[in-house]
């Protein structure tokens, strides 16, 4: 399955790069946490496989979406965690 990679890609950085740095006692805080990050990877966080493009980004200038729109692609680096967390922290202080 080509798109398999991306969404095992995908859960992993949800998950390493949010869910287990945070005590989520809850759903509220569940939904908190990982909206805050979606919002982050589609529309801060620069991907390499679309060139350096957020996903927002691509999809406004008709780029390729994912891998299997680019096949040279992979799979971008994990941000700068701590810029992540700033971010998220941010968020959740609001």
């Amino acid at each position: 399955m080509p798109g398999q990679h991306l969404h095992q890609a995908l859960w992993r950085s949800l998950k390493y790069e949010a869910v287990y740095l945070h005590e989520l006692a809850d759903g509220f805080a569940a939904q908190r946490v990982i909206g805050t990050w979606m919002d982050f990877y589609n529309s801060i966080r620069p991907h390499s496989a679309l060139a350096g493009a957020t996903p927002t980004e691509a999809y406004e200038n008709g780029g390729p979406l994912d891998q299997t729109d680019q096949p040279h692609g992979s799979p971008a680096p994990p941000p700068a965690q701590q810029e992540q967390q700033d971010m998220i922290n941010t968020t959740l202080a609001a």
